[in-house]
């Protein structure tokens, strides 16, 4: 492979890189909640008059907002919700998050990812038995990076690209990972209607309550347990 190959397979990630830069310079005030309650009814007058028009739209905006790693991805979940109820506003959610997580994992494992994979497979150590650790519960890894609250989402983007993980798993487990976490906030987006007319803030830490953080940990330890059955298990049988 030639440099000047190599330099445009790295493109993708280099713009992704300054997008995210230039996301957080200029753009943390425009996608927020005070961006939100000041724009509600431009949006849903937008969406009572264009509603096929405005669902598409926020699809690609949210796909936008994940594949270039611009701040506000909350605040986006939030108003998928918010305009569109918790259905079809999770699936919006769910839909947006995921392919925007998509390019980010092709833009990583066109980058650099594959070279990463193979110098761990190379130079073996620590790296090359987490990565070979990964590779046999990987399912059960990449679902519980999804549904543990707190690992940060392009993290759980980039991991995947550097050891190796086959694009169609890293999609399907991206879907269902994040579905109950799109859930909890677009119901909360849902409810912004009656947080706007007393003038108070969404509570975000609701994630974090017991009945919603309880659950989620749940889930990620049933999505552990093939791998943990698999480790538990006397070798032979």
């Amino acid at each position: 492979m030639t440099h000047q190959t190599t330099w445009y397979r790295r493109l993708p990630l280099l713009v992704i890189a300054i997008a995210a830069v230039l996301g957080v310079v200029f753009l943390r005030d425009q996608i927020s909640f005070d961006a939100l309650a000041d724009h509600r009814s431009t949006l849903l007058a937008f969406r009572d008059g264009h509603y096929l028009w405005a669902s598409l739209a926020f699809i690609a905006i949210y796909i936008a907002i994940v594949a270039l790693s611009l701040p506000g991805g909350i605040w986006a979940t939030l108003t998928g919700g918010f305009l569109f109820g918790l259905f079809p506003g999770a699936i919006y959610n769910v839909t947006g998050a995921t392919i925007g997580a998509v390019l980010v994992f092709l833009a990583a494992r066109a980058g650099i990812g594959a070279e990463i994979e193979a110098k761990i497979k190379s130079t073996g150590g620590l790296a090359g038995r987490l990565q070979n650790a990964l590779a046999e519960n990987e399912v059960s890894a990449l679902l519980t990076m999804r549904l543990i609250p707190g690992v940060p989402f392009f993290l759980a983007n980039l991991i995947p690209a550097f050891v190796g993980t086959k694009l169609r798993r890293f999609a399907w487990t991206t879907a269902v990972g994040i579905i109950p976490g799109a859930v909890v906030f677009t119901s909360v987006g849902a409810g912004l209607g009656d947080v706007f007319a007393r003038g108070g803030v969404p509570d975000l830490g609701i994630i974090f309550s017991p009945p919603i953080l309880a659950p989620l940990l749940g889930l990620a330890a049933l999505s552990m347990l093939p791998s943990v059955i698999k480790y538990l298990r006397p070798k032979g049988l």
